[in-house]
């Protein structure tokens, strides 16, 4: 039975609170993170990739807060949707805790907690790249469409090149990839994305 507009437009704020403590609670993992490394800059050596996909994720956080904002058209909320939402929430924020440990006690630097912990870093990631396709498609076919054939090549791109990164310690690989990751985030962001549609 579908919910009358004005009652699944009373969810949608309940479930940005909610999504945003979990999306707020990655922002500050990265943000004090940050902060670490500045207050302490020589405790372990830096390594640029790293700092460059913690770059990554909190664009990606901000941009999943703003891109959210298309929830407001589903009309019929059931439990499903809503834990779907809270799960892809705290995947992003799961990838966070994956780039700032509680404790590199066990690492000389962090190009080698990076290369130890890529598995569960790049799975996730490869993960949140197909939670995209199921959000897409909770907010409507015309919302999906939006996208084209480029979302459809775009997808399975980023979960391959994620499948490698898992396998490969190869520095050059890592490198490119998360240039090519930047790049593409951006220029994603700035012509599909620059204002709610």
């Amino acid at each position: 039975m579908e919910q009358p507009l004005s009652q699944a437009h009373d969810v949608f704020p309940h479930l940005r609170i909610v999504m945003g403590m979990v999306i707020g609670l990655g922002v500050t993992r990265l943000l004090s993170g940050v902060a670490r490394i500045i207050q302490h800059p020589k405790a372990y050596r830096l390594y640029p990739v790293h700092l460059a996909w913690v770059a990554s994720l909190l664009l990606t956080l901000v941009h999943f807060w703003w891109w959210q904002f298309g929830l407001f058209e589903v009309a019929n909320w059931t439990f499903g949707k809503y834990l779907f939402i809270i799960g892809y929430s705290v995947t992003l924020y799961l990838l966070c805790a994956f780039l700032f440990p509680d404790s590199m006690q066990d690492y000389q630097s962090y190009e080698d907690y990076f290369f130890a912990r890529r598995n569960w870093f790049f799975g996730l990631l490869a993960a949140t790249y197909l939670l995209d396709v199921v959000d897409t498609l909770l907010k409507g076919k015309e919302h999906f469409a939006h996208f084209g054939h480029e979302y459809l090549i775009r997808t399975p791109l980023f979960v391959i090149l994620c499948a490698i990164a898992i396998y490969t310690t190869s520095r050059r690989f890592h490198l490119a990839f998360i240039i090519f990751t930047l790049l593409y985030q951006a220029w994603w962001i700035l012509r599909l994305f620059d204002t709610i549609v």
